[in-house]
């Protein structure tokens, strides 16, 4: 956007104002105009990039213009009306604290700028963003309806919360829909984009390990909304947009004696990690019912070179009675980890947990898997 425009849209509202814009808001917009001619004018000198380059000038001058709009404490409802016009810059995904995953994925630029949308009388679903790594796919949509305001919906019967409003979700893929048996993906999963984006969901598929996603494709996802009698088809189109994938080069495995754990396949992105593993008991003879509880129950918590735990998406798992074999996909870290830290643990609450407690985990069978050498 042209500042110089951006400049005369808020004068119009400052003069339809009775209060005139502080000396503080008119000082800290005249440094931001000053800061984007100077970088604007800058040479065309450049820093070697690493993973997380980023162009970062437009972005901070954003950023100080929000800052110095609502420094003066006092924002008018018809200058709020203003500022929520003026387009955003960057990702919706670099704003999802709770994936470090997606984050990722916007702040690299690997989002995808769509505009696809369906409406229903005066209801509107927008798909305005995708990412797809080959293993997750994610796209943001936008709802718009006059029964829904600051992600709270009226239905009719009470007020409902967006990100609880969806009755049915299904995803159809080159002719097959998630719901079917050996579908390339299994159910689509979808939440709130966060406070700052009250009216936009994130909605997420993850391919089967068997039945993987082409690296282009286009999916029909069917919503149904609560209170509203019909169906909405949104049509997503997706395209593969990371080339780096590290593989994990050998197997590797840890016993405690009593536990055998392995790992067969790993593979990290960006965006999603991607883990099949084995959990077994070391033992010929038959398993205990406390033993085969335990290895039901057991999966595997995944830690960057940070400390950071990565959250657990989705997962499919084969069992023989004596061991379980998990292939499971994990939100990614922020920066290109060196390595990285997987501990077993015993499941006690959630499918998976955001913390673990230190008794849950199963001792002797933590593994670290470096990633610096298998580049």
């Amino acid at each position: 956007m042209d500042h110089f425009k951006l400049e005369d849209q808020l004068k119009k509202v400052q003069q339809k104002e009775e209060k005139p814009m502080s000396p503080l808001v008119r000082s800290r917009l005249d440094e931001t105009y000053d800061f984007i001619l100077e970088t604007g004018n800058e040479g065309s000198k450049t820093a070697p990039c690493s993973w997380m380059c980023r162009p970062a000038s437009l972005t901070a001058a954003a950023g100080l213009l929000g800052v110095s709009i609502f420094a003066s404490g006092f924002v008018s409802p018809a200058m709020a009306d203003s500022i929520k016009q003026i387009p955003l810059v960057g990702s919706i995904f670099s704003s999802i604290e709770a994936d470090l995953g997606l984050q990722s994925a916007g702040d690299l630029e690997l989002t995808s700028n769509v505009n696809s949308h369906v409406s229903y009388q005066d209801i509107q679903f927008k798909v305005t963003e995708t990412v797809y790594d080959g293993t997750r796919a994610a796209f943001v949509v936008n709802v718009s309806a006059p029964s829904l305001k600051e992600g709270m919906l009226d239905t009719g019967e009470g007020q409902v919360e967006l990100s609880n409003s969806i009755d049915s979700l299904v995803a159809e893929i080159n002719g097959q829909r998630s719901d079917e048996a050996d579908a390339p993906v299994q159910g689509v999963s979808y939440w709130s984009a966060g406070e700052a984006n009250p009216n936009m969901l994130v909605f997420e598929m993850t391919s089967e390990a068997e039945n993987p996603l082409p690296e282009t494709f286009n999916a029909a996802v069917y919503v149904r909304l609560t209170g509203v009698d019909h169906e909405f088809k949104l049509d997503v189109p997706l395209q593969k947009s990371v080339k780096n994938v590290i593989s994990l080069q050998k197997p590797n495995s840890e016993s405690n004696g009593e536990m055998i754990f392995s790992v067969s396949e790993l593979s990290l992105t960006p965006v999603t990690i991607r883990i099949r593993f084995t959990l077994g008991m070391d033992k010929n003879e038959k398993l205990t019912k406390e033993e085969s509880n335990q290895l039901l129950y057991s999966k595997v918590a995944v830690f960057d070179d940070k400390g950071n735990l990565l959250p657990g998406l989705s997962g499919e798992a084969e069992a023989d009675g004596k061991t379980i074999t998990w292939d499971y996909r994990f939100g990614t870290t922020q920066s290109k980890p060196e390595y990285l830290i997987l501990k077993p643990f015993v499941q006690e609450d959630g499918d998976f947990p955001r913390s673990i407690r230190d008794h849950q985990y199963i001792e002797g069978l933590e593994m670290k898997v470096n990633l610096s050498a298998q580049k």
